[in-house]
């Protein structure tokens, strides 16, 4: 099963970024092509009846797993990125984390009016940082046709917030 397998191969770390936090670290993960590779092909397929005409990963973990789906979705791929790393025009979307706050943007052109997004990352907290850039696909006049996830720490209730913009979210291994 290819929860017990993540699960396996994650490694926590105590007190990162901040103390009180424990990171799941999914670079571990990283090392094993083979599982790497069923983790694409596991998401696709939990995916395969949403139309989606995009993914858009979110920086930088989401970038991994995200380019991947795309390519085995055969559909663009978009990054969502942290303040200052696109190079072109961009708009942007401020929000809080459970350590903090940020700001995401994405390219003024990056999704057309009514595209169904898929928005990727590796994990699934609080939502925060989702929430805003599915409101950036919003803001652009996209949908946002589903989530996924390598792990959701589903104990922080982040599912409930994204509801508000798609009622489908995948995650391959729970917390």
């Amino acid at each position: 099963m290819i929860e017990a397998k993540i699960k396996q191969t994650l490694r926590d770390v105590a007190d990162f970024p901040k103390p009180g936090i424990v990171f799941k670290d999914i670079t571990p993960v990283l090392h094993d092509p083979v599982l790497c590779a069923e983790i694409t092909q596991t998401l696709a397929l939990q995916l395969a009846d949403i139309k989606i005409d995009v993914v858009a990963g979110i920086e930088s973990r989401g970038f991994l797993f995200g380019l991947a789906l795309a390519q085995a979705l055969k559909v663009p791929f978009v990054p969502i990125r942290k303040v200052g790393k696109l190079p072109y025009k961009t708009i942007q979307q401020s929000y809080d984390l459970e350590y903090g706050s940020a700001t995401l943007e994405v390219h003024e052109d990056a999704f057309k009016p009514g595209q169904n997004v898929l928005i990727h990352d590796d994990l699934l907290a609080t939502g925060g940082t989702v929430v805003a850039a599915s409101k950036l696909v919003n803001l652009l006049q996209a949908n946002v046709a589903a989530y996924s996830f390598l792990i959701s720490l589903d104990f922080l209730n982040g599912k409930d917030r994204l509801a508000l913009f798609s009622p489908h979210t995948f995650s391959l291994a729970k917390f």
